[in-house]
């Protein structure tokens, strides 16, 4: 076996239950990557500007999980337009000098609304999206990307002076609403919903809500009571677990410079998520 000479790890709290190493080591084996290793370390938000500048030169990159995602932004030499935009970032790389920093949470955002409306996003007028917080954001800016027209926010608290301007800058419209609005006549006029909550946030709205398909973000544990109310409505669901794939598969070719082999991590997932 070749010595591991290339090295990335993801960084969060709590860490030991991440997937990532099951994805990006997946793909060193199917690509013949046997110089590389993926690993992981608990690492708080105060804790990552040193554990990052502190690894030696074997590492290529980081994926960053919460609580690190603002901190890894503030940390970076440098960063891309998206986590400049989006305020946060799960992805950093090393560079001549320091270290990039991305978000590709979009990617990942991405790649589970093309699954759930089998096709290119070409044509979705309005989103019902549930949440404003961390992975609100890069929902929000994806949406917003992709040409969505509408955006309608569904959250406890009124966050529009923040999150408004990831949809109104590409020119799609912004509403916000609480639990108190009519949320199964909002739900009936949209194309699709987007849940970035834990389940428990909707309990006992789910009724109203799943009247259209849905991507929720969770995926342990699968589906949840939202999904399984779209679904027993006949609506297309999909999971976090989608999003986890597609944000890997990003971070997979920034590190490595290799084009990801999609499908041999999507099944070390899917084996792991069955185990």
């Amino acid at each position: 076996m070749s010595p591991v000479t290339h090295r990335a790890a993801v960084l969060g709290q709590p860490i030991e239950h991440s997937l990532s190493p099951v994805l990006h080591n997946a793909g060193y084996r199917a690509l013949g990557l046997d110089d590389w290793g993926y690993g992981r370390f608990d690492c708080s938000a105060e804790q990552l500007p040193g554990l990052v500048s502190g690894a030696d030169e074997n590492y290529a990159g980081f994926s960053v999980t919460m609580p690190g995602k603002f901190a890894a932004l503030e940390f970076a030499t440098e960063s891309t337009e998206r986590a400049r935009d989006i305020g946060s970032a799960n992805t950093l790389v090393r560079i001549p000098g320091g270290w990039r920093a991305d978000n590709t949470d979009c990617d990942g955002i991405a790649g589970a609304l093309t699954e759930l409306v089998g096709g290119d996003l070409d044509g979705i007028g309005h989103v019902l999206l549930i949440g404003g917080g961390g992975t609100a954001r890069p929902a929000l800016w994806t949406l917003a990307a992709a040409g969505v027209g509408e955006v309608t926010v569904l959250n406890r608290s009124d966050r529009t002076e923040e999150l408004r301007p990831l949809a109104t800058r590409r020119g799609a419209q912004f509403r916000m609403v609480d639990f108190s609005a009519d949320l199964a006549a909002i739900a009936a006029e949209v194309d699709l919903i987007v849940s970035t909550v834990p389940a428990a946030s909707v309990a006992g709205h789910e009724r109203d809500l799943a009247h259209a398909p849905v991507f929720d973000v969770i995926y342990d544990p699968w589906p949840t009571p939202l999904t399984v109310q779209a679904a027993a409505n006949g609506y297309r669901t999909v999971g976090g677990h989608v999003m986890l794939a597609h944000q890997a598969y990003g971070q997979f070719e920034q590190f490595t410079g290799r084009a990801a082999p999609r499908e041999a991590m999507w099944q070390a997932l899917q084996t792991a998520l069955q185990e």
